[in-house]
């Protein structure tokens, strides 16, 4: 093996770079931030100025002409017109009427038979509350039963401290 000598002195590998790498950190946020720019403002002019533009593009070539605006729908005729209808016959009016009023009877009616229910519920319930706290209260205030009294038994005399006979 021979000994190849490089032609960079040794110090210089040795030691630290002598120029420091620049970090650009925000070098790739900035790109995305003026591209994101960019993106806004042409959709904001595409929104104000859409129609006019497209015209433009339209007429400077035939290949684009679908881009230009079509007529408004206001502008088009109708392709078919509705024939004004009659004025009803006072008749059918006198007879729709009476049927609505008949509805409006039937419907205050059940109206009153609905509210009628609910009255006769409602005391239904206000009754069975007040038989059901009668009932708890007198369970309450009922003095609770006596246990039967236990007899009482008296120790026996033990036979050594019985008297002498």
């Amino acid at each position: 093996m021979s000994s190849m000598r490089s032609e960079f002195p040794a110090d210089l590998l040795a030691g630290e770079p002598l120029v420091e790498p620049r970090k650009r950190p925000s070098r790739p946020l900035t790109r995305f931030m003026i591209t994101f720019g960019f993106g806004v403002a042409a959709t904001l002019a595409w929104q104000s100025y859409g129609d006019v533009a497209r015209e433009l593009l339209a007429n400077s070539s035939p290949q684009l002409g679908w881009l230009a605006p079509q007529p408004a729908a206001a502008h088009a005729a109708p392709d078919t017109i509705v024939p004004p209808t009659s004025s009803p016959d006072p008749q059918e009016l006198k007879a729709m009427s009476l049927g609505l009023a008949a509805v409006r009877q039937r419907v205050d009616q059940l109206a009153a038979q609905v509210a009628a229910g609910q009255d006769q519920i409602m005391r239904d319930i206000t009754t069975k509350l007040q038989a059901a706290e009668q009932d708890i209260l007198n369970k309450i205030s009922a003095p609770p039963p006596r246990p039967e009294a236990a007899a009482v038994r008296r120790p026996l005399p033990s036979p050594a401290a019985a008297p002498p006979r």
